[in-house]
C-alpha cells in the first residue's frame, strides 16, 4: 500500500515519497489563479500547513510536484519568489523584546531568500523591508503566512505582553498593506480572527473564505475521497477488525465525520488527522486522536482559565448563533465562547436557518467525548473522579455490581463543585452523570426511545447494556414512592429489552436533595 501522509506537512516531501495525496488542486487552482489576498480559518489538525506548502510548491517550482493531479492541465503561470512565514515558530517568548528579536530575525531570514538584504539586529528592519517591497515589480512576490495567530494565543493571559506582540505584528501587516502592489498572491491561515492585529482592516480586499461554500471541502476528507483514496486501508481495517468495509465506514463516519465549515451547511468532512491515525493502527480501534494532539488549542484553553463553560447541564443541547458572528473579526475580550468553540472545532454548523442563524452542535462522537472531558474538568474543578485504591468507573460498570456502580456515582457527585453546579432537579442529575460517564470514556445515550416511552439513560460497557431511570426527591420521605414509580416505568415500558447480544441490567435510582446523593436504587 502507498504510504499514509501522517504528519507530513511538506507537499514536496509527500509527493517525492509517493504518499497518498487527496487531490484538492482544482480548488487550489481556483484560488491561485487570482491575484488574491486570502484568509482561511480552520481548527488544528486539518492540514492548513500542508495547504500552505502546496501553494509554496506551485508558485516556487511550477508543476514539478503536481504530475497527474487536476491542476496539471489547468496551470500555466510562471514561477515567483515565495516568502513563507510559519508563525507557530514564534510561540516561545517571555517578553516583548524577546518576541521582537525572534520576529524580526524570521522576517530577515525569510525575506532574504527572496532578495531582501539586511544586517542582523537591524533596528529599522520593518522600515527597510517596506522600502524594499516598494521597489519590486507589480505582482512579483508571493507571501504565505501560516498560523498567524500563534504568537497572540501564546500570551492571551498576559495583557501587556499581548498588546506588545500585537503592536509589532500590526506594523508588519500594515507594511504589507502599503506595498500590496508587489504581491502576486497572499494567503494566510489561523484558527481565529483577532480584529486588533490590523490585518483584517489593513487590506482593502482581504478575502475571508472560511465560511465560503466553494471551499467547504478544501481541508478535510469527504466520504467519497476516503473511499477512493484509502480503499486498501479500508480493506486492511476490515480484515484487522474482522468486520465488513461498510461497518468500518459507518464507524469512521460516527467517530470522525461531520465537520461543516460553510455558511450553507452543504459540505461534511472528516478530520484528516484522526482518519490517518486510525488507518495507521486499526488494531487500536476508533480512538480519540484529535483531542490529545490538536483539540486543546491554546486560544481555547487560556480563554477557559477566566471564562467558565456554559452550564454542564447544557452539554447535549444545540446552540444557535447569528451566522455573521462566526465570520466577524473580534478583539479577544469580545469573542463569545460559542464562536471560539466553533473555531476550535468543538462545535460545527449543523444547519443554517432561513433567518441566517447557524445551528451549532458536536460534529461527531470523537468531539463529543472531547467536549465532555472539558465539561468534566469544569464540574470537578481539579478533583479526581476516581478515589485512590478503587477501580475506574468503566471497569466497575463492566464487571462490578449495581451497588458498586451507584457507589461510584455518589463518589462522582461528591467530587462535583457543588457551589457552582448544584444538582437541583432530575435534568441536572442526568446531565451531570452523562458528562462524567463520557469523560470516563463511555458513550451514554439519553432519552432513548422505544414504542412505549423514553428511558433516561442507556450505556453499553463491555458485554453489558445498562438502563437507568432517574428520579429526584426533594424530601427524603418521597424516596420510596419515587423508586416504585421508576421501577414501574422500566417494567411497563420495557426499557432496553430490544437489545441483542448484551446482558441487560435495568436500574431505578432516586437522588435525594437533602442528602445530596443517590439514596435508593433497585436492579430489575
Amino acid at each position: 500500500m502507498r504510504a499514509l501522509p501522517l504528519g507530513t506537512s511538506s507537499f514536496s516531501t509527500l509527493r517525492e515519497n509517493n504518499e497518498i495525496y487527496v487531490d484538492k488542486t482544482s480548488l487550489v487552482y481556483r484560488l491561485a489563479q487570482t491575484r488574491g489576498k486570502i484568509f482561511l480559518a480552520r481548527p488544528r489538525r486539518f492540514g492548513k500547513s500542508l495547504l500552505v506548502s502546496t501553494f509554496e510548491s506551485l508558485f516556487k517550482s511550477g508543476l514539478k510536484d503536481f504530475q497527474s493531479l487536476a491542476i496539471e492541465k489547468l496551470w500555466n503561470d510562471k514561477t515567483y519568489p515565495v516568502v513563507r512565514l510559519d508563525f507557530s515558530e514564534l510561540k516561545e517568548f517571555n517578553s516583548v523584546a524577546q518576541f521582537s528579536t525572534n520576529f524580526t530575525e524570521m522576517l530577515r531570514l525569510k525575506f532574504s531568500a527572496a532578495g531582501f538584504l539586511c544586517e542582523k539586529n537591524e533596528p529599522f528592519l520593518i522600515l527597510k523591508l517596506s522600502n524594499w517591497l516598494s521597489g519590486l515589480k507589480p505582482s512579483s512576490l508571493v507571501i504565505l503566512v501560516d498560523e498567524y495567530d500563534a504568537p497572540l494565543t501564546a500570551c492571551l493571559d498576559q495583557p501587556e505582553l499581548f498588546a506588545g506582540v500585537r503592536s509589532l505584528m500590526s506594523q508588519f501587516f500594515l507594511t504589507l498593506k502599503s506595498n500590496e502592489g508587489c504581491q502576486r498572491f497572499f494567503f494566510m491561515t489561523g484558527i481565529t480572527k483577532f480584529s486588533n492585529t490590523s490585518i483584517f482592516s489593513a487590506f482593502n480586499n482581504l478575502q475571508d473564505i472560511s465560511l465560503d461554500p466553494l471551499y467547504g471541502s478544501l481541508l478535510g476528507y469527504t466520504e467519497e475521497e476516503i473511499k477512493t483514496n484509502f480503499h486498501d486501508y479500508l480493506l486492511n481495517a476490515s480484515s484487522t477488525l474482522q468486520t465488513s468495509v461498510e461497518d468500518v465506514l459507518n464507524k469512521l463516519k460516527q467517530n470522525y465525520n461531520g465537520f461543516c465549515f460553510d455558511e450553507k451547511a452543504q459540505h461534511r468532512v472528516y478530520c484528516p488527522w484522526s482518519v490517518l491515525n486510525f488507518f495507521n493502527r486499526p488494531d487500536r480501534g476508533f480512538q480519540n486522536y484529535w483531542y490529545s494532539s490538536g483539540g486543546q488549542p491554546a486560544v481555547l484553553m487560556k480563554y477557559l482559565v477566566n471564562h467558565a463553560l456554559a452550564r454542564p447541564i447544557s452539554y447535549g443541547e444545540h446552540k444557535e448563533l447569528r451566522l455573521s458572528e462566526l465570520g466577524s473579526a473580534r478583539q479577544y475580550e469580545e469573542i463569545g465562547l460559542d464562536v471560539l468553540l466553533t473555531q476550535a472545532g468543538y462545535y460545527t454548523i449543523k444547519e443554517v436557518t432561513e433567518d441566517q442563524y447557524a445551528v451549532l452542535g458536536y460534529p461527531n462522537e470523537e468531539v463529543a467525548v472531547s467536549m465532555a472531558q472539558l465539561y468534566a474538568d469544569e464540574l470537578l474543578n481539579g478533583k479526581r473522579l476516581r478515589i485512590p485504591g478503587t477501580s475506574p468507573l468503566s471497569t466497575v460498570m463492566a464487571q462490578g455490581t449495581t451497588d458498586e456502580v451507584v457507589e461510584q456515582f455518589n463518589n462522582a457527585v461528591n467530587a462535583i463543585d457543588y457551589q457552582r453546579y448544584p444538582i437541583t432537579d432530575e435534568a441536572s442529575c442526568k446531565a451531570y452523570l452523562q458528562v462524567l460517564l463520557i469523560g470516563a470514556a463511555m458513550i451514554p445515550r439519553v432519552e432513548v426511545h422505544n414504542a412505549l416511552g423514553r428511558s433516561d439513560m442507556e450505556v453499553e460497557v463491555g458485554s453489558r447494556h445498562w438502563v437507568f431511570e432517574f428520579k429526584y426527591a426533594q424530601k427524603s420521605s418521597e424516596v420510596d414512592r419515587l423508586l416504585a414509580i421508576a421501577v414501574d416505568q422500566i417494567k411497563s415500558r420495557h426499557y432496553g429489552e430490544n437489545v441483542n447480544g448484551k446482558k441487560l441490567i435495568q436500574v431505578a435510582l432516586v437522588f435525594s436533595e437533602e442528602e445530596r446523593r443517590f439514596k435508593a436504587w433497585r436492579t430489575l
